[in-house]
């Protein structure tokens, strides 16, 4: 009986270990491809998973997470014929682990020939500036020929990138040459253009200065004028003042003699004295009236009787 004991112990001991070492847990982004008698089963997915003995086994263990792989350098010939080393850079992901495991032997080595015939391809029709300037155009059309390739292996191709591209040691010597005559031409373009455009705002200010001078002078002369015209008004209205004052003197004096009402004797006697005024001058011929010559005889009888 203690025989029979352990050798059911044993039993179960076995079963628990066998059973123990047929349960899988699938991580995530893991995908187990599960062969049963040799042929496709299932693919398990995240979780717990319980494998048939003897006749199920785990043929693959694939990753869904996106992969990156970086080529080596792979020597192609622009248009032109120039021989360049380019390396290029491919981001895919696993979308049928069933696909990628039975689709294709070796896949990584099926996309990096891919890959390299596929740039020459592509290269071969470019020239070497239009290579080194298209880059992103080159990504495109590699991206899209090996997502289309490798589709029936269950891959999708998300990126490709071209890492360097390396032409001759000539060639990068002549770029660089090109490149620095062309940053001295932009300088002396710079320079010139600078030296322009401070010449143009010296003109500028020059002019500017000359405008602003001219309109002190116009502005100057206007005052000048001004003040001319100002004081010849002054003057003009003082002489007027000053003939408006003799006017109304002479007026009031006429007003006077009138009130007075002076005799004839009198006003010759003033006659006389105005032309005594007229005779101090530089005048050669005098004509006296025959009014204030008769009163000037009148004046020397008189004179006469008195001397009498």
């Amino acid at each position: 009986m203690e025989g029979l004991i352990y050798v059911i112990i044993a039993i179960v001991l076995l079963a628990v270990i066998i059973l123990a070492a047929n349960i899988k847990i699938v991580p995530q982004s893991k995908a187990y491809v599960i062969e049963r008698l040799g042929a496709y089963s299932a693919t398990w997915q995240t979780g717990l998973h319980v494998k048939i003995p003897v006749f199920e086994r785990l043929a693959k263990v694939v990753s869904l997470k996106e992969q990156v792989v970086d080529f080596k350098p792979q020597p192609v010939i622009t248009k032109d014929n120039v021989t360049m080393q380019i390396d290029t850079v491919v981001f895919y992901q696993i979308t049928d682990p069933k696909l990628y495991t039975y689709g294709v032997e070796s896949p990584l080595s099926a996309i990096e020939n891919l890959t390299a015939t596929t740039l020459r391809n592509i290269i071969g029709e470019l020239e070497l500036d239009h290579t080194l300037t298209s880059r992103d155009t080159i990504n495109a059309k590699i991206r899209g020929i090996l997502d289309e390739a490798t589709d029936p292996w269950g891959i999708k191709v998300n990126r490709v990138e071209l890492k360097n591209i390396l032409p001759p040691r000539e060639i990068q010597d002549a770029m660089e040459k090109q490149m620095k005559a062309e940053r001295e031409r932009r300088e002396a373009i710079l320079r010139a253009e600078g030296d322009k455009e401070s010449k143009i705002l010296v003109a500028q200010g020059q002019k500017e200065a000359k405008i602003l001078a001219a309109q002190a002078d116009k502005e100057a002369a206007i005052l000048k004028a001004d003040a001319v015209r100002e004081q010849k008004i002054r003057e003009a209205e003082g002489e007027a003042q000053a003939i408006i004052a003799i006017q109304k003197a002479e007026a009031q004096g006429i007003a006077l003699i009138n009130e007075a009402n002076p005799s004839q004797a009198v006003v010759a006697l003033r006659s006389l004295e105005a032309l005594q005024k007229v005779a101090d001058g530089q005048a050669t011929k005098i004509i006296i009236p025959s009014e204030i010559q008769s009163v000037a005889g009148l004046a020397t009888g008189i004179k006469e009787l008195v001397k009498d």
